[in-house]
């Protein structure tokens, strides 16, 4: 699993988004980044956490920084997920898990007695220059939207 510590450059990476675009990270350089990991579109949990982040956006941009969410879903499923939530940040498909293995928060998961692999949910607050200023692992949806702004 790979570890980085607050004042470490994270990893750089470009993924296919559901705006219809490729989104590089470092593009956003200049811009403080909320990115987030989430296991799965429009699962109870993950449609909470993305409806939170949509609304706190405007106290988020208002920090000077934007949104991306990753999961390993497919753009499809992310353009129907947007659209459904009127998501007004993009969702980036990491559907090889490459990014959330760079990420570290690609895992071995329990549920219901049954071991499986994917997204451990996880956000990564980055700043300016694409250095991690803050990480919340294995985290809990309510409330959390909140917290990142208060850090923001």
């Amino acid at each position: 699993m790979t570890q980085f510590a607050v004042g470490d450059m994270v990893p750089d990476f470009t993924l296919p988004a559901s705006t219809g675009e490729e989104i590089t990270l470092s593009s956003f350089r200049g811009r403080k980044v909320v990115l987030y990991f989430y296991p799965k579109d429009n699962t109870p949990a993950c449609t909470q956490e993305a409806c939170d982040f949509r609304d706190a956006l405007p106290q988020i941009e208002a920090k000077g920084a934007v949104v991306l969410g990753i999961s390993p879903d497919e753009l499809k499923s992310h353009g129907k997920f947007a659209e459904k939530y009127s998501l007004p940040f993009p969702l980036l498909s990491d559907k090889d898990h490459n990014v959330s293995e760079m990420y570290g928060v690609w895992q071995l998961k329990k549920m219901y007695g049954r071991e499986f692999w994917g997204v451990v949910r996880s956000t990564f607050l980055i700043d300016e220059e694409g250095r991690l200023i803050k990480e919340w692992r294995k985290l809990r949806v309510a409330g959390h939207a909140g917290d990142v702004v208060s850090v923001l």
